[in-house]
């Protein structure tokens, strides 16, 4: 019975442990989580989602506090055209949350940063391009574009000396959007160097739209590779979302998947960026507490735990400190959908938003549990401890298991 580890991604002449932990924002990749993946031999993500807070936190910067200091007499105005971000600001955030982490960096493994494209920020090009550019200049090892259809993304740093030496990958959830994205850089001379197929069981912002159920990983990725067989196009699929064993991943492979990118058991491991009390409530979900809704202001749906803080919650748009879903305009789905309800209910010392979250804030607060379809499924991978709680596993300990793991069985932690 094969495992994982009789398979290898190979990159060039390169060969790497088929397993890739994908990119989790705001900081719950982190960079403790990628390089414990990178020392293991295999790929770690980190990412760049409000990256000045995350370098706030990590650096001691003060990037919010002044942009707030800057943009604070806008914060009862609705129209927030003109809250931008500082570009220098922005690529020095980049550069240290990129280089700190390249530094740190052991092992024949690769780290990889996650870039969203719906991270628009007032101003979608110019921010885009420096985030990706400077984690070129940081020594990234791969970006992979995400959250978008990045159909202009590879022509912002065509011209970066990295642009062919660095590993660029796409994220799809479909053979069309693949096509588009293939379609429109084709004058690049620059196919990607690898493609992560996420299907709908995958955490977080989903690909496709509320009939996720109708949709299945397997075939989506079947119908890729097939495709790209005729086309005569040899890229690295990596197929991503529901894959839970180590058992689940090799049936990808043998199938001709390159690697695997898992994210949802490395929530809940030490080095993931999430509060141990946010690990327990992950711990402690069960199916039926797991939604798939449409808050994001980013228009994507997306599965988090329904007793999530976010959900329902009527904050003040903090876009003067954040405003990273701020389109070319200005304008943001939850601003509107709060300031509605604010003229409905004008006498209201406390409101509720229902139908969409000021997603800034609350991922920012780790109060947004985005999470995999199989969260519920985390409890059977680890051991419930006297006090009722679970115990909190290591990154290797994952790794390992999917590493080595047979037979749909999970290895228990000491």
């Amino acid at each position: 019975m094969k495992r994982v580890d009789d398979f290898r991604l190979r990159f060039g002449k390169k060969e790497y442990v088929p397993i890739v932990v994908g990119g989790m924002g705001v900081d719950i990749s982190t960079a403790e989580l990628a390089l414990e993946a990178a020392r293991l031999g295999g790929i770690g993500h980190i990412s760049d989602a409000m990256v000045p807070t995350v370098s706030d936190r990590r650096f001691q910067t003060k990037f919010v506090k002044e942009k707030l200091q800057q943009y604070k007499y806008n914060v009862a105005n609705p129209d927030k055209s003109k809250v931008l971000f500082d570009l220098g600001c922005l690529a020095e955030a980049t550069r240290l949350h990129v280089g700190r982490t390249m530094e740190a960096k052991r092992g024949e493994g690769l780290i990889f940063i996650n870039c969203m494209e719906k991270l628009t920020m007032n101003a979608p090009r110019e921010t885009l391009r420096v985030r990706l550019s400077a984690a070129l200049d940081a020594g990234i090892d791969g970006i992979t574009l995400s959250a978008g259809l990045h159909l202009g993304s590879l022509a912002l740093i065509e011209d970066h000396p990295r642009f062919r030496d660095a590993k660029l990958g796409i994220i799809v959830s479909s053979l069309r959007a693949l096509q588009l994205f293939l379609r429109k850089n084709a004058r690049l001379n620059r196919l990607p160097d690898y493609i992560v197929v996420e299907g709908p069981l995958a955490g977080g912002h989903l690909g496709c739209g509320m009939d996720w159920a109708s949709y299945d990983l397997a075939t989506i990725v079947a119908e890729i590779r097939d495709w790209l067989c005729a086309e005569q196009l040899d890229i690295p699929l990596i197929p991503a979302g529901g894959i839970f064993t180590g058992s689940d991943a090799v049936s990808f492979l043998e199938q001709g998947a390159a690697a695997v990118q898992v994210a949802t058991r490395f929530t809940v491991t030490r080095e993931c960026g999430l509060p141990e009390k946010v690990k327990q409530e992950y711990f402690k979900a069960n199916e039926d507490d797991i939604e798939v809704n449409t808050i994001s202001p980013t228009g994507y749906p997306m599965r988090m735990l329904k007793n999530s803080p976010a959900i329902g919650a009527g904050i003040r748009p903090n876009c003067e400190a954040y405003g990273y879903l701020l389109d070319s305009n200005g304008s943001c789905a939850y601003i509107v959908a709060y300031n509605r309800e604010v003229a409905a209910h004008p006498h209201a010392k406390k409101i509720s938003v229902m139908d969409k979250t000021c997603l800034c804030t609350h991922m920012r607060n780790f109060d947004c549990w985005t999470c995999g379809h199989y969260t519920y499924r985390l409890k059977d991978t680890t051991r419930r401890l006297p006090d009722g709680s679970y115990q909190i596993l290591t990154a290797e300990h994952v790794f390992r298991d999917y590493q080595f793991s047979t037979d749909q069985k999970i290895a228990l932690p000491e």
